[in-house]
């Protein structure tokens, strides 16, 4: 645990504690939030790596996947010696480089409904870092259920995309409203439809940063938004989202 009367540990956060929204009290409450990250590709690294970085020392990293050759141009938490490993392991050892003290725990499994309601009440925050549909409304169901906020993003050729679902909120939409589910993943993909690296970075980053300023308890100007990037054209546009009446997962909650 960092002591933040330390001169060491006030160096290492000074360009942040001096922001007027910022402080010191802000920081040490950082060190008691605990987020949930499902996911560790292109969004999950650089979602982790920056929220370490700036303080938050209890993470929990979740995916079943091994790091593969085609994943280095994106997952920058991975180089060519964690080929074959287990994700959250490389990544664990990565970001503990970052910061020796932070407390990761790390669940090697793909995640699935009955994972996901043991998990997700034991933390403050989730970011849904995954790159398929049964997944995303799996998580939006058990954050919806334990009343925990949802930053999630997706990433695909020049393109991303970025929500806020704020479920401490009585009147908020869901992932659901926005994308119903059809009971199976359909459409695109990384693998099928390409993606350049410093899209989910830069994505990745993004929920981050909402997660930062959740955290700070702070408004978040996404809130009941959708925030659309094209990055190709660098033209970025947002969507009121609407909750849905009909909605199975929020308007009638199992």
């Amino acid at each position: 645990m960092h002591d933040l009367d330390s001169d060491g540990d006030l160096l290492r956060y000074a360009r942040q504690l001096v922001l007027p929204q910022w402080s010191v009290s802000a920081q040490e409450a950082l060190l008691e939030h605990r987020v949930l990250i499902v996911g560790l590709g292109g969004l999950g690294c650089p979602a982790a790596q920056y929220l370490l970085a700036a303080g938050l020392m209890h993470l929990t990293l979740c995916d079943g996947d091994r790091v593969d050759l085609s994943n280095l141009p994106r997952q920058i938490l991975y180089g060519d010696g964690d080929v074959g490993e287990l994700k959250v392991e490389a990544a664990r050892r990565a970001l503990l480089r970052l910061d020796p003290a932070a407390q990761i725990t790390t669940v090697a499994t793909a995640v699935d409904a009955k994972l996901l309601d043991s998990l997700v009440p034991q933390h403050d925050i989730v970011l849904d870092c995954t790159d398929n549909f049964t997944a995303r409304h799996d998580i939006n169901r058990a954050a919806q259920r334990a009343r925990r906020p949802l930053v999630s993003a997706a990433a695909l050729r020049w393109e991303g995309q970025l929500a806020i679902f704020d479920f401490r909120r009585e009147d908020a939409a869901c992932y659901a409203c926005l994308y119903p589910e059809l009971g199976e993943d359909a459409g695109d993909s990384c693998a099928t439809s390409g993606v350049l690296g410093p899209v989910p970075g830069i994505l990745g980053s993004m929920q981050a940063l909402e997660t930062l300023r959740l955290l700070l308890g702070l408004e978040s100007p996404l809130g009941g938004r959708l925030l659309l990037l094209d990055l190709l054209n660098w033209e970025w546009r947002t969507l009121r989202l609407r909750r849905d009446p009909h909605c199975p997962v929020c308007a009638c909650p199992a």
